[in-house]
């Protein structure tokens, strides 16, 4: 298994304390007065965003798709426009967008909402939307033991639009695919139709 694919080491726990300590000192440094009305219940505020966004750490994605119907399907099947959101692991900045995944059984197939909860561990950790998509084509790939998977995402990333370039309308498209090549050009046509 993709190492990178794994939820944390055991005994690995989510630490309040040092989050609340860390963005203090953050306000501190660029300095602000983190006893001030607005800013005093922001490191508890951070420490709830923060136990979610990065919640897919602490959940092995492929326990999601552990969970499949054995059915006499063998012609592709694709769910798309799920909207996700994850965080750069760059600049710690948000990054969000839709994703297609798509797959050819091989008579093991999931529910919907299975690719769904798939895509939110893996984007819920610090990320890059390359090695996302890799984990989703891989996990869906292996797990179902399919002929084939594909996805496509495209993403605003907030490091690109808030800072740097600043270039607000721009996106990035990553795909990845496994399996036979005319498996996979069946399921890029699949995406193509269900979004015509």
């Amino acid at each position: 298994m993709n190492e990178s694919v794994h939820s944390a080491k055991s005994g690995e726990a989510f630490d309040s304390d040092r989050i609340r300590s860390a963005v203090h000192e953050i306000l501190v440094s660029i300095g602000e007065n983190p006893e001030r009305e607005g800013l005093v219940d922001t490191p508890n505020r951070v420490v709830e965003w923060y136990r979610d966004i990065f919640s897919g750490l602490r959940s092995d994605p492929e326990e999601v798709l552990s969970v499949f119907f054995e059915e006499n399907h063998t012609e592709p099947v694709a769910v798309t426009d799920i909207s996700f959101n994850s965080i750069c692991e760059h600049h710690l900045l948000p990054f969000y967008g839709y994703a297609h995944v798509a797959y050819v059984p091989k008579g093991r197939v999931i529910g919907a909402s299975k690719v769904s909860r798939l895509i939110d561990v893996l984007a819920k950790r610090p990320q890059i939307q390359e090695r996302l998509t890799t984990q989703i084509a891989d996990s869906v790939y292996r797990c179902l033991d399919a002929s084939a998977s594909y996805v496509f995402m495209s993403a605003v990333h907030t490091c690109m639009t808030l800072r740097g370039v600043k270039k607000t309308d721009s996106k990035i498209v990553t795909s990845a695919q496994r399996g036979g090549r005319q498996e996979v050009k069946q399921l890029i046509k699949t995406i193509r139709l269900s979004k015509s």
